[in-house]
């Protein structure tokens, strides 16, 4: 569904690109998060802590793959909504389209000679 025109139905703004940048930052990271955790400890399960501990260890594949997740959604939602008021106006009016497939028309079977 593309993003909604800045003065839509009676001039109600929507989000700015900053707020949606953060909005995908938070949450990718809270879905890096909570990766980060089940991946955090199978490792630790699977290898041990090592060195740094285990709670060391495991924030650091919290806090990794969080940061990870997050800027990458924080971009894809900026890339996502940030769409030119053509490519709007367009979708807009293909939206407002009577469907392309048409319905089937009844077959008829041809009638055959029977004078064979």
């Amino acid at each position: 569904m593309p993003p909604l025109p800045p003065n839509h139905a009676g001039g109600a703004a929507g989000p700015s690109v900053t707020d949606k940048l953060k909005m995908g930052a938070v949450m990718g990271g809270s879905v890096g998060v909570i990766i980060g955790f089940i991946f955090g400890t199978t490792t630790i399960f699977r290898y041990g802590a090592g060195p740094n501990g285990i709670m060391r260890t495991l924030g650091q594949y919290m806090a990794g793959s969080g940061a990870t997740f997050g800027f990458f959604m924080a971009i894809g939602s900026v890339i996502r909504t940030d769409a030119s008021p053509a490519f709007n106006e367009a979708y807009l009016r293909a939206s407002n389209r009577r469907p392309l497939i048409m319905a089937r028309q009844a077959f008829r079977q041809p009638e055959q000679n029977s004078t064979k």
